[in-house]
């Protein structure tokens, strides 16, 4: 009891705890590798229903409800948008579970696009909490906690279908108690004082009082402005606010060109995510194979983990090299994502996938890192939202014409071979750019060596105070 009450009035230990034990719970679903084999298996869906009407409907509905909860989480100061997310991963399981029609499955892509909108609360809470000087260290729990709950669930779903023979009913139950689990932890984690756009304004009470003491009671005039948390003024500042932090955010070329890749590889890391599962199915139905989804996710995830872990012990020039990098490993990605579309053997599909993960792990880890250290936290968390909104308009775009009825409708195979170019495109333009940049660099750096050489000389022949000074270095200005 007494170390409890010493962590609660820490000013960041208690929040980070909370905080981190529901990423763990609300991450912790033992049922999510196994969502398309419980569909077109008890559930009796075919496969071309689930790819060309179900999942669209998830990434329509998320782009639908991003906006209006990326404008409400600041203004409702986090913590209720938490909330939300619990209350929705709890309705997301009793669907999973118990619907049996169309209609119903139809409503749980909705259901799940208002947990995957509301992570931005997740990821933004901690910040408005605790002090500046603890942000890397609670944000290194928070996502430890987050990466832990889904390895872990992943393999508590493997190990409950391969050792236990437990159904995708059950496993989906053992979810919902997960899930229920975290709503109550979310009920629990403090409310921040204040957002970080939306204020509150504090309205002095002093005339209030003498017109209180004056008459004996409490006035409406008092109970108005004590409830006051922001009026038109204050929205107008805030407003304000948003807007010089968005210009701060995308005044830096290099800045747009890591958030261009943000945008760009992210819906096309959604869309594969999305629809590996259907991918693996196509090769091994899992009505006639043995499925093991829940173990190569948990792979995945260690093996994105570390390579997002070797990020920090990383000693590269990211201003001459980065867009090089981007470029190269993006290509990495595409040979991925063409080996799972042309592949008919399981386990290289597999593979690929873990190497696409890592890859694009690796790479989205660099690229927050770089956008994050430039600019305040503010602006940070603007800059978060902004690229998941146009990358989750990219996604849009991707399923309206490749996967939809209404359009395209293809199949998951081809599908994935569209990927596959789609992440070229990214490869060869941020190649192109890269090669331009660094052959720009070893220019400029020739340039300086041979405008040092004659100063050298000179100092040689007639010694260091007689040599003509050679003019300062001008080296390019980075913001990294």
């Amino acid at each position: 009891m007494n170390f409890w009450r010493k962590m609660k009035r820490s000013d960041w230990v208690f929040p980070t705890v909370l905080l981190s034990l529901y990423g763990f719970f609300a991450n912790c679903r033992p049922a999510e590798p196994f969502l398309t084999p419980y569909l077109v298996g008890p559930k009796n869906i075919s496969e071309e229903v689930v790819t060309n009407y179900l999942f669209p409907i998830w990434t329509y509905s998320y782009l639908a409800v991003l906006c209006p909860v990326l404008l409400l989480t600041d203004l409702l100061r986090y913590k209720p948008l938490i909330v939300i997310q619990g209350l929705f991963l709890v309705t997301n399981y009793i669907l999973l579970c118990f619907a049996t029609s169309l209609i119903a499955l139809t409503y749980l892509q909705f259901n799940f696009a208002m947990v995957t909108s509301t992570e931005v609360a997740y990821f933004s809470y901690i910040y408005s909490v605790i002090p500046p000087e603890r942000y890397q260290r609670a944000t290194g729990y928070v996502r430890s906690a987050m990466l832990t709950g889904y390895t872990f669930g992943a393999t508590l779903g493997q190990l409950l279908i391969s050792l236990a023979d437990t159904s995708y009913f059950h496993v989906n139950a053992i979810t919902l108690g997960i899930m229920s689990v975290a709503f109550c932890i979310s009920l629990a984690l403090p409310m921040p004082q204040q957002g970080m756009f939306f204020k509150k304004v504090e309205v002095s009470m002093d005339p209030l009082n003498e017109v209180t003491d004056a008459f004996g009671g409490e006035t409406d005039l008092g109970k108005q402005a004590t409830g006051a948390c922001c009026d038109w003024g204050n929205i107008k500042t805030s407003g304000k606010q948003m807007w010089e932090s968005l210009k701060e955010s995308y005044s830096s070329r290099r800045l747009v060109q890591w958030s261009l890749w943000w945008a760009l590889a992210t819906a096309g890391y959604g869309q594969v995510f999305n629809y590996v599962q259907l991918m693996w199915d196509h090769i091994e139905p899992s009505s006639t194979s043995s499925v093991y989804n829940g173990g190569v996710e948990a792979l995945c995830t260690l093996v994105g983990a570390a390579a997002a872990f070797s990020v920090g012990y990383i000693r590269v020039q990211w201003g001459v090299w980065g867009e090089l990098t981007l470029g190269v490993f993006s290509a990495v990605g595409a040979g991925c994502v063409f080996l799972m579309g042309l592949t008919n053997n399981i386990w290289l599909c597999y593979a690929g996938y873990a190497i696409f993960k890592a890859s694009y792990m690796f790479l989205i880890t660099v690229t927050m890192f770089q956008i994050a250290v430039n600019l305040s936290m503010e602006c940070y968390a603007l800059t978060f939202g902004i690229n998941t909104f146009v990358a989750l308009t990219l996604q849009t775009i991707l399923t309206v014409i490749v996967v939809d009825n209404s359009a395209l409708g293809l199949d998951i195979a081809t599908q994935f071979l569209v990927y596959g170019g789609y992440y070229s495109t990214i490869s060869v333009l941020f190649l192109l750019q890269g090669l331009y940049t660094v052959c720009k660099h070893c220019r400029r750096s020739a340039e300086e060596s041979n405008t040092d050489r004659p100063a050298s000389a000179l100092e040689d022949k007639y010694g260091s105070d007689l040599a003509p000074q050679s003019p300062p270095n001008i080296k390019e200005q980075s913001a990294f």
